[in-house]
C-alpha cells in the first residue's frame, strides 16, 4: 500500500493510494470514534512513550514537538521534556514515527507501507533527515519527500484545473499549519508543476493564534494556567459568523469579542504579506499578474479571518481548500501514485554556504556554494590548495530573505596531514590549526557538496592525488 503522509506540527494526516482515488485515512480515537488524523502528541505512561491518540489523554505529554526540529540547532539529542522527565527528541520522533506506521499496518492488514513524506519548504537538511530516518526505522519505505506546498498545488490542479488558462499558469500555495508557513509559486504546465519560488517562515503557525488567545483568556481571568488546548478548541470552531469565543478553564469560562481577538491576530497575518510580495511582484493585487490563485491550505488557514482579509487585499483569486487539513496528504499521496500524470520540478528554498577565513585569519566570510531556488538535486565542485595542516569547514544553511537566519549543516575537520588521519574529528579539534611554511608543498583539495531529491546533503573533501577523501552525509549533530 502507498501512503502520503503529512506529518504535521498538530495534527499528522494520511492519505492512501486506491486506484486513482486519495481518499484521507480515517483512524479510531481512545473512544472509537472515527477520527481523518493523529494527533502530533507524544505522552509518557510509566516509564513508556506512547504516541497519537494514546498520548493526548495522557497527563504527561508533549505537542508541537515538531517546532523543534525547525530550530537552527535541532539534532537527536535536542532535550524534550515530558513531565519529570527528559528524553532525546530523536527518540521522541521514533516513537511517533512507530505509532503512525504501525496504525497502517493494522488497518490495512499489511507490512507492505511505501510513503512520500511532507517536509516544510523551509526545513533544513537535518530537518530533513531525522524525519526520513524516523520512518525508514519504523519499518516504512519512503520513497520520497516533497515540500508541503508543492503537494498542495498538486491538489489544487486535481480539484481546480478550470480556473488554469494560456494567461493564468501559475498559482501560490499558502500553506499556515499548526507551526510554519510556506508559500510557494507553481508554473503549471499541463501535468508537469514547476517550482518557481519557495518563501516562508520558520516558527509561525495555528500554534501562535492559539497562543495569543491563551493569553487574552489568562489576562481575563487573572491566572496563569495552561490554556493552549482550550484556546485551540475555542479557536477551530469559530465561524464567519461567529460573535463570540467561548473558551472552558476549569470551572470558569471566559468569553472574548471574536473582534478584540481578531484585531489581536492581524499582526499574525500581516507577517505572511512580506512572504507574499516577491511572489506576487509590484501588484497591489492579481488583476494584472498570470496567477491564477492563491491557494489557502494547512490547518490554520481555517481560521475565517485569514481568508477574510486575503480576499480584501488580493480579491476573488483567493481560494480556500475545502479540505484545508488534508490537502497536503491527498497531494503527497498523488506524488506516491505511480500511475498519476502529476509530474514535479522542486527547489530548495534554503542555499548552503561555508565559513572561510581571510588574510591569515584576521576575517571571516561566507562563501556561498548552492545558491537558494535551486532544484533539490544539485551538485557543486570547487577546487583549491591547502594551506594547513587541518581543514575545519563550518557549513550552514540559511535564508535569501533573513541574512541571519543559518542553521549548521555540519562542522568537519579534515586532516590534511597525513601524520594527522588516524584521528577522530573530536581528537582533530584538540590539535592547533597551523600555516604550513613557505615552499611546502600544499596538496590541491577537491570539495563536493551535493543535495539528492529529498533535499538532503552530502560533502566530500579530498585530496585526489593522495587517494583521501571525508564524506559526511548531513545527519543530526552530537
Amino acid at each position: 500500500m502507498r501512503f502520503g503522509i503529512d506529518f504535521g506540527t498538530t495534527r499528522t494526516v494520511i492519505a492512501a493510494v486506491d486506484r486513482g482515488n486519495y481518499p484521507v485515512v480515517a483512524v479510531e480515537d481512545t473512544y472509537g470514534d472515527l477520527r481523518e488524523f493523529i494527533p502530533t502528541v507524544v505522552g509518557l505512561v510509566g516509564d513508556q512513550l506512547v504516541a497519537g491518540w494514546a498520548a493526548q489523554e495522557c497527563t504527561d505529554n508533549v505537542r508541537s514537538f515538531k517546532r523543534l526540529l525547525a530550530t537552527p540547532d535541532a539534532n537527536a539529542n535536542t532535550p524534550v521534556q515530558i513531565g519529570e522527565k527528559t528524553f532525546p527528541l530523536g527518540e521522541v520522533l521514533a516513537v511517533f514515527a512507530r505509532a503512525v506506521v504501525d496504525e497502517l499496518r493494522r488497518l490495512y492488514d499489511t507490512d507492505s507501507i511505501e510513503i512520500v513524506l511532507g517536509v516544510p519548504a523551509n526545513a533544513h537538511s537535518t530537518q530533513r533527515l531525522m524525519t526520513l530516518t524516523a520512518f525508514t526505522q519504523a519499518g516504512a519505505t519512503v520513497t520520497g519527500m516533497v515540500n508541503e506546498p508543492s503537494a498542495a498545488a498538486f491538489e489544487y490542479t486535481h480539484r481546480h484545473a478550470r480556473t488554469l488558462n494560456t494567461k493564468r499558469r501559475t498559482v501560490i500555495v499558502y500553506d499556515l499549519g499548526g507551526g510554519t508557513f510556506d508559500c510557494t509559486l507553481m508554473r503549471i504546465d499541463d501535468n508537469e508543476h514547476l517550482v518557481e519560488k519557495t518563501l516562508g517562515i520558520g516558527r509561525l503557525g495555528g500554534d501562535d493564534f492559539d497562543a495569543l488567545l491563551a493569553d487574552m483568556a489568562r489576562e481575563q481571568l487573572g491566572t496563569e494556567a495552561d490554556l493552549m488546548e482550550a484556546a485551540r478548541t475555542a479557536k477551530e470552531q469559530l465561524k464567519p459568523q461567529s460573535r463570540r469565543i467561548m473558551i472552558e478553564a476549569g470551572d470558569d469560562m471566559v468569553v472574548l469579542p471574536v473582534s478584540e481577538f481578531y484585531d489581536a491576530a492581524q499582526p499574525l497575518v500581516e507577517q505572511t504579506y512580506e512572504v507574499l510580495k516577491p511572489l506576487i511582484g509590484e501588484s497591489e493585487n492579481l488583476t494584472d499578474t498570470d496567477i491564477a490563485g492563491i491557494y489557502l491550505v494547512g490547518g490554520a488557514s481555517s481560521l475565517p479571518l485569514i481568508p477574510r482579509l486575503l480576499r480584501e487585499r488580493y480579491g476573488h483569486r483567493v481560494h480556500r481548500s475545502p479540505l484545508p487539513t488534508a490537502s497536503t496528504a491527498v497531494g503527497l499521496a498523488i506524488a506516491a501514485d505511480p500511475d498519476s500524470d502529476f509530474l514535479l520540478r522542486d527547489k530548495v528554498s534554503r542555499g548552503i554556504g561555508v565559513f572561510r577565513e581571510r588574510n591569515s585569519g584576521a576575517d571571516v566570510s561566507l562563501d556561498t556554494i548552492l545558491e537558494p531556488g535551486r532544484e533539490t538535486e544539485a551538485t557543486a565542485t570547487s577546487r583549491y590548495w591547502a594551506a594547513h595542516n587541518i581543514g575545519w569547514f563550518r557549513y550552514v544553511e540559511f535564508s535569501p530573505n533573513n541574512p541571519g537566519d543559518f542553521s549548521v549543516l555540519a562542522e568537519v575537520l579534515v586532516p590534511f596531514d597525513p601524520a594527522l588521519r588516524h584521528l577522530s574529528q573530536e581528537e582533530l579539534a584538540q590539535v592547533p590549526v597551523q600555516r604550513w611554511p613557505d615552499g611546502y608543498p600544499w596538496p590541491e583539495v577537491v570539495e563536493t557538496i551535493s543535495t539528492d531529491a529529498n533535499g538532503i546533503a552530502v560533502i566530500r573533501i579530498g585530496i585526489p592525488a593522495e587517494h583521501f577523501e571525508t564524506a559526511v552525509e548531513v545527519r543530526a549533530l552530537h
